[in-house]
């Protein structure tokens, strides 16, 4: 088996507040990764990757749970499922100096 190449781009960087990232064109096999860290304490942090057609209505294609701390946590997941656009949505998030970065492997 020859060597495989694999791209990665950030979907969200140290995010510290609720929210969406940018939609990206979207290949059809990929993989997710989150990680978080706070500066202090415990937190926990909640990611979805989103998926669409049309970058207006988005489904959810997976969440990623992460129980935060001042060492880095990372969860992912992989799919090969063809959609348009992804994105990466931080709907919850807490724990003091607490963020959260998400990238894509294609």
């Amino acid at each position: 088996m020859g060597v495989v190449h694999v791209t990665s781009v950030l979907l969200l960087e140290d995010k510290a507040v609720a929210g969406a990232g940018n939609a990206r064109r979207s290949p059809s096999e990929r993989s997710f990764q989150a990680t978080g860290v706070t500066t202090a304490g415990a937190g926990s942090a909640t990611v979805k990757i989103q998926v669409s057609n049309d970058e207006t209505a988005w489904l959810d294609l997976g969440t990623i749970t992460l129980t935060l701390s001042t060492s880095a946590a990372s969860d992912g997941f992989s799919t090969i499922a063809p959609w348009a656009f992804v994105r990466a949505n931080l709907t919850a998030i807490s724990g003091t100096g607490a963020s959260v970065t998400v990238s894509m492997g294609y």
